[in-house]
């Protein structure tokens, strides 16, 4: 039987998908957390929130907000390509999984990472790829992922 305490953390921290007010609850500021992240404005977000929404179950933003503070504290995306081999297969990609340093250690990345992997799977991927560095291997492999390839990378910018 779990105790309140446990009811009251999972309660606190649900996975969901991105909503136009998450701007304003700190999810661009938690991206810097991650990478180069620039400024945008509202109309920026508002549009490219728009686009990715029209892509439906092929491109899904998550994040988890802190009900008690309203802040996105976790996010992470997965998109889905659709392939000509493995009989039209698809393959899901996790990208841009980050949780807000001062929440690392209460397993919100994997409860991140396992939502986006559910996803890809609900919607018939064979497999679901991500790229990290050596840092976060162990995390990933805990998480269910081994490793396989070598990533590249080629920058136009």
């Amino acid at each position: 039987m779990q105790n309140n305490k446990d009811s009251n953390e999972a309660e606190a921290y649900q996975v969901r998908k991105l909503e136009i007010t998450d701007k304003n609850k700190g999810f661009m500021e938690l991206l810097q957390q991650l990478t180069v992240c620039d400024p945008v404005s509202d109309e920026e977000f508002q549009n490219r929130f728009e686009e990715l929404k029209s892509c439906g179950d092929d491109h899904v933003i998550c994040v988890i907000e802190d009900a008690t503070s309203s802040k996105i504290i976790a996010t992470g995306s997965v998109f889905i390509e659709k392939k000509f081999i493995r009989g039209c297969g698809k393959v899901g990609h996790i990208e841009d999984i980050v949780v807000d340093s001062s929440a690392r250690g209460l397993q919100l990345g994997k409860k991140v990472v396992c939502f986006l992997a559910d996803h890809a799977r609900s919607n018939g991927c064979y497999k679901v790829i991500l790229d990290c560095s050596d840092d976060n291997k162990a995390f990933y492999e805990k998480c269910g992922f081994k490793q396989k390839e070598i990533q590249m990378v080629k920058y136009f910018i």
